[in-house]
């Protein structure tokens, strides 16, 4: 059984679901820091999910991923609406973080917390 991998991006700055945050998630080649195989890309939809078939399949399996966040395209969505003064590029432009997954019959659940100066992600419950 496949427990899946579930992104969900909150923008704190703003106090809102992260809507149209560009996400991407590879798996890493084995014994190499650099991506490899692209699994899953889109926004962030409404519920602020990633919601790709590949995460809820047998494509999630055992080994070493990167999931990238675009967080300064994000914020440029908002420039002129957000009351921020944000330098191009901006102090965060593309967040990478890798993980691994060794038991793939448990749900992984990563939330990403932002600003355009911070964030946190860690794995949420099993």
């Amino acid at each position: 059984m496949v427990g899946g991998l579930s992104i969900h991006c909150v923008d704190v700055a703003r106090g809102r679901i992260a809507t149209g945050l560009q996400v991407s998630l590879c798996r890493l080649r084995p014994n190499a820091s650099s991506a490899g195989e692209i699994i899953a890309s889109g926004a962030v939809g409404p519920q602020g999910l990633l919601v790709h078939p590949a995460l809820m399949s047998e494509a999630i399996c055992s080994g070493s991923y990167e999931v990238s966040f675009d967080v300064g395209g994000y914020y440029r969505q908002f420039r002129h609406e957000s009351g921020y003064d944000l330098n191009e590029p901006g102090f965060l432009e593309m967040v990478p973080y890798h993980f691994h997954i060794s038991r793939v019959e448990q749900h992984t659940h990563l939330p990403f917390k932002f600003t355009p100066w911070g964030f946190s992600l860690f794995r949420g419950g099993a």
